[in-house]
């Protein structure tokens, strides 16, 4: 490989990672956490029965006996990430607990001084957004099997059931096509410094191929969830 495309390549891959995006997983968070500290115990066992919780009308008094913990004890980033999941996924069940006639429009202090800690130490919304139910909401059945729907899951579960996790899990396997246009775009965009025509061409029919691929994949939410949905 020349140095100068190997400089490139480098400056891309670090420009990558400044933005926590993947060279194999693209946006998505690789190997996301299933499991806190044990501190955090409390909001993992709200976390874990969301659906019953909010089907049966109890999950806002079952939040509002949460112990107010603090965040020191999250070290890494995927502490973080995961914290926010839970966090965000409590959060929107408490609001929307009883449908959209009575949502809640103030949160308990125990849960919203470390759902706004965590949100500002990631530098993402205190609100459920697609980093958290998507990107980082994904894990594999078996950790040595492929990154296919069979062998896929979801670390929290919403109301929804089957379809809302198809749903997800759908949206994950697109997020994972899209790996080689991120890479594509990079090289477009170094071919255009070089400059390279031929270069450009190539990784903009590389994108190309990607999109397709992209689509086709969406494509199988057809089969997964209800036109109801």
């Amino acid at each position: 490989m020349e140095p100068q495309t190997e400089n490139l390549k480098t400056a891309w891959q670090l420009s990558l990672g400044s933005y926590y995006i993947s060279e194999e997983y693209g946006f998505l968070l690789p190997n996301p956490l299933r499991e806190l500290p044990d501190h955090y115990r409390p909001w993992m066992e709200i976390a874990k029965k969301l659906p019953h919780l909010i089907e049966s009308h109890q999950l806002r008094a079952h939040v509002n006996k949460m112990p107010l913990l603090s965040c020191q004890f999250l070290k890494s980033y995927r502490q973080q990430r995961l914290a926010h999941l839970v966090l965000s996924s409590i959060t929107m069940g408490y609001v929307w607990q009883e449908g959209e006639t009575q949502p809640k429009e103030v949160l308990p202090r125990n849960l919203a001084i470390p759902f706004v800690e965590v949100s500002r130490n990631l530098g993402l919304p205190p609100i459920l957004v697609h980093s958290d139910l998507v990107l980082a909401n994904w894990t594999k059945r078996n950790s040595e099997g492929p990154l296919e729907i069979s062998n896929l899951d979801t670390i929290i579960l919403f109301p929804g059931g089957e379809s809302l996790r198809g749903f997800i899990l759908v949206t994950v396997l697109v997020e994972k096509a899209a790996v080689p246009g991120i890479k594509a775009l990079a090289q477009a965009m170094h071919a255009v410094l070089q400059p390279s025509q031929d270069a450009l061409l190539k990784a903009l029919q590389q994108l190309k191929l990607c999109i397709q691929d992209m689509t086709r994949t969406l494509g199988r939410m057809h089969g997964i969830m209800p036109p109801c949905f």
